[in-house]
């Protein structure tokens, strides 16, 4: 095969854009926050909503899991084809149509009447929302000078994780005048502008007349490997691990994905380019992604449930109490990019990953302290962490990627985000769930027998199904769930910051 097959596109916009107008480049930035910012707010927004959702539709646990798990596993699976789409039909196209893709699938969520119907929406959301995460990088990598480029990565981590963190507010703000519904429908403005600005900004790309091949091996094992790990992970918190269904399907994931590492060292054209596999800080940057994005997705799960169903919180007042950890955020994403003039990326995203571990810890103790004051502690701690380290992770992982190659970076950098918020929230949920399912067993052993009564304790809504003199002990098992849960959740984020200072490197 010749040199020039082998290309996968060529990009002529660094050249007829060398230097861009400044109009261009703020339009461009905007329209990649927006994006980013809905992706990332359609993550979180359903929390406060699942007790709605739950009581409108009749959901169980785990269906109610799958609501929130099936949207990040759509982003997951498809994350690695979009970015690789994008590099061969074009970041503009491949984006535009992910937002469109987003909007059917968020009025097909508002318009659902049943858990399967939601369900299924959500995943479609999901694979619109793979195309938006796996380029707005490769987008911003590609228009914005390296002079400039890294302050603008930091402002679309920064609105980006935002959207993270104002999920439960801006859904507590709608549940408290409208129904669950408007949820979804607030997505549509945002998609709307996000469409507009980016045919009226985004340059477009011309590409070879020779485009590689996709590695459709590589796809196929990748999607149906996290398909049935998360599958199997989010059946273990209604089933027995030693169930035959909740076996079968995280052995198989595990077996797929192995066989997908192994395809991937043997493809001719790999879904995951050589390059970026032995890019020692861009492995290292997936890897903090993973596990932090683990931790949070699992501790505001948690904490929203510990909220509502055990201290009596409204949808709105949980949302607003999200807040405090919000505007840190905020304020230190911001700064990372200032930082990094002073310290190295390594010492940022460490010092990151350590203050988020210390604001978990302090929310585990939110059981035993229940007081607003205590958990704004907890807040300031995680929020003022992750502000330092989501800027630096992406900017230490982007800087090494080859102008080539910056879809698929792009694609596999968010693709391990959405993985640890995926398989995370499953993994973290059937921790909690075991331990509950544990320490019931041992006070009350009856309860578990019960599977739709155990369901609601594992959820934290003992008040609703049980009697007052049972109430205690039932309390008392989902409080033991919730901070093994949140255990599990401050050791990922030690664990990240190991990761940083083994594996981020100072740039050359």
């Amino acid at each position: 095969m010749s040199k020039t097959a082998q290309q996968p596109f060529v990009s002529t916009d660094h050249l007829q854009d060398a230097a861009p107008d400044r109009r261009r480049l703020r339009l461009t930035l905007l329209a990649m926050c927006i994006a980013a910012f809905m992706i990332q707010l359609d993550v979180t927004i359903v929390n406060v909503a699942l007790p709605t959702i739950q009581k409108s539709l009749g959901s169980t646990v785990g269906q109610m899991e799958w609501v929130l798990s099936g949207y990040a596993l759509g982003l997951a699976a498809f994350i690695p084809l979009a970015g690789a789409m994008g590099d061969r039909l074009g970041h503009k196209s491949i984006f535009t149509a992910g937002l469109i893709v987003f909007g059917i699938g968020s009025i097909g969520c508002a318009l659902g009447a049943d858990s399967t119907t939601l369900i299924a929406s959500r995943m479609v959301q999901g694979v619109g929302g793979a195309a938006i995460l796996a380029l707005t990088l490769a987008i911003l990598k590609r228009v914005y000078p390296a002079s400039a480029r890294g302050r603008a990565i930091g402002t679309w981590a920064a609105v980006g994780g935002t959207g993270f963190g104002a999920g439960p507010v801006i859904g507590g703000l709608l549940l408290g005048s409208y129904g669950w519904a408007s949820i979804f429908w607030v997505n549509i403005p945002f998609t709307a502008l996000a469409v507009f600005l980016t045919l009226l900004a985004v340059p477009g790309t011309r590409h070879a007349s020779s485009i590689r091949a996709l590695d459709g091996r590589g796809i196929f094992l990748a999607s149906l490997g996290l398909t049935s790990l998360t599958f199997g992970l989010i059946e273990a918190t209604s089933r027995p691990w030693s169930d035959p269904l909740t076996l079968t399907s995280i052995v198989g994931g595990f077996c797929l994905l192995g066989a997908f590492a192994w395809w991937q060292r043997h493809a001719s054209e790999p879904l995951v380019p050589t390059c970026l596999r032995g890019a020692r800080s861009f492995v290292g940057a997936c890897l903090i992604y993973f596990a932090s994005y683990t931790a949070f997705a699992g501790t505001l799960y948690y904490v929203t449930l510990l909220f509502q169903n055990i201290k009596g919180w409204s949808a709105l007042q949980t949302g607003l109490s999200w807040l405090l950890m919000n505007i840190p955020f905020l304020i230190f994403a911001q700064l990372a990019g200032h930082l990094e003039a002073r310290f190295s990326t390594r010492t940022i995203v460490t010092t990151g990953c350590f203050l988020s571990a210390l604001g978990v810890a302090t929310l585990a103790g939110l059981a035993d302290v229940p007081s607003l004051d205590y958990a704004a502690i907890g807040y300031v701690l995680s929020g003022a962490g992750f502000g330092l380290l989501v800027p630096g992770v992406t900017h230490v992982a982007m800087r090494d990627v080859p102008p080539n190659a910056a879809g698929a970076g792009s694609a596999i950098l968010n693709c391990s985000r959405q993985v640890g918020t995926a398989t995370g929230l499953a993994t973290i949920g059937a921790l909690g769930s075991a331990a509950t399912t544990s320490r019931l067993a041992n006070d009350f052993g009856a309860i578990t027998a019960n599977r739709e009564v155990l369901s609601n304790v594992i959820s934290g809504r003992p008040i609703e199904t049980l009697g007052e003199n049972l109430r205690e002990i039932a309390v008392a098992a989902f409080i033991h769930g919730y901070r093994v849960a949140l255990t599990a959740c401050v050791l990922c984020l030690i664990a990240a910051a190991l990761v940083s200072v083994s594996a981020l490197r100072a740039k050359e």
